[in-house]
């Protein structure tokens, strides 16, 4: 698909001092995005939109480039022990996104230019932690591949894990804009993953990412280049059908997957689920939605962190995935199924 540029962008100028601030500066300007200055790229007003669904673009195309301050990471259970940050956002508009809660209603996409100084943090944490490996986690607000090209991050990223032998990067795409990281020297210290799910839900509701395609076609590239791999398949739906779509998608990935990527296979299975919170801002944002939202036909399950959720009935969710752990030990015997949630 057609590379990301942004419609504008913001500079707190704090980032103008570091390198990839003034490489950014640079780049942007040569493609003839409109640059303005923010206090801070927490706080960037003014985006045009009349209404929700207007601002919700316009915010998708602006990019704020800024340090970040904090020197804490965030914790990223189960999936690692903290998440690296990045970048927040990502220019895809997946209707079901949990982002678009978290985030709000105007989610524009954050770059951070101190790298150098998140990557200190990061050996301060694998120093705390040492002999133990530590984890981190680099897409968990955020699908770092869009702006790569511009930025660099996830290269520059990857090869300080590479030298790093007590700590490890994972991160998540939706895209397939990876030849730029083929040749960075990962030494196995990567997990690259691919979300997915069936061509037929990519196309209905996941608006400006890869297709299905496309992203197994860029996974064959990232495991010929010898990255250890994972595969997130979410949201996993359950409609008239669903089994041929999923195995579908599996089937395509046994076709193109080199038999030398399979011995050190991840996937996560999620299966579709929503809050009250998170339906209001999906019928806000995408009105003619039609994800399954209808409340009485789900179990409602209270969470750890003081709300609940609508998962699908019990029946439902072990039919699924009896299905999807069948299909997986079917097609790559290997795989080690992380979690089905």
């Amino acid at each position: 698909m057609n590379l990301f540029v942004p419609k504008r962008a913001f500079f707190e100028p704090q980032a103008l001092e570091y390198p990839l601030g003034k490489e950014l500066y640079g780049k942007l300007e040569a493609m003839g995005v409109p640059i303005k200055l923010t206090g801070s790229h927490n706080r960037v007003t003014g985006l045009p939109g009349k209404t929700p669904q207007e601002a919700f673009r316009e915010a998708k195309r602006t990019m704020a480039i800024g340090v970040r301050k904090s020197t804490d990471f965030a914790s990223c259970k189960p999936s690692a022990h903290y998440q690296l940050p990045l970048n927040t956002s990502c220019p895809s508009m997946c209707e079901y996104c949990y982002l678009a809660t978290t985030l709000g209603k105007k989610p524009y996409i954050r770059v951070y230019v101190n790298i150098e100084e998140i990557f200190s943090q990061a050996e301060s944490y694998m120093k705390a932690r040492a002999p133990e490996l530590t984890w981190f986690e680099g897409a968990a607000t955020s699908d770092p591949i869009p702006t790569e090209y511009l930025t660099g991050l996830l290269f520059k990223t990857i090869e300080f894990f590479g030298r790093h032998e007590l700590g490890r990067f994972r991160f998540v795409t939706k895209h397939d804009q990876v030849d730029t990281l083929l040749r960075a020297r990962h030494n196995g210290h990567t997990r690259f993953r691919f979300s997915l799910n069936a061509a037929a839900i990519i196309e209905k509701y996941e608006h400006a990412t890869s297709s299905m395609a496309e992203r197994v076609g860029a996974a064959a590239k990232v495991a010929k280049a010898g990255y250890p791999l994972g595969f997130i398949i979410a949201p996993i739906f359950y409609f008239p059908g669903w089994q041929d779509e999923y195995g579908k998608l599996l089937e395509a990935l046994d076709r193109q997957l080199p038999n030398d990527a399979r011995s050190d296979l991840t996937f996560e299975l999620i299966s579709h689920r929503f809050t009250k919170r998170a339906k209001s801002n999906i019928l806000d944002l995408f009105p003619e939605t039609t994800l399954p939202l209808e409340e009485s036909e789900r179990k409602y399950k209270y969470g750890q962190f003081g709300y609940g959720k609508y998962i699908y009935q019990p029946e439902v969710m072990a039919e699924i995935k009896e299905f999807m752990e069948f299909k997986l030990s079917s097609i790559f015997s290997q795989a080690k199924i992380e979690y089905f949630v």
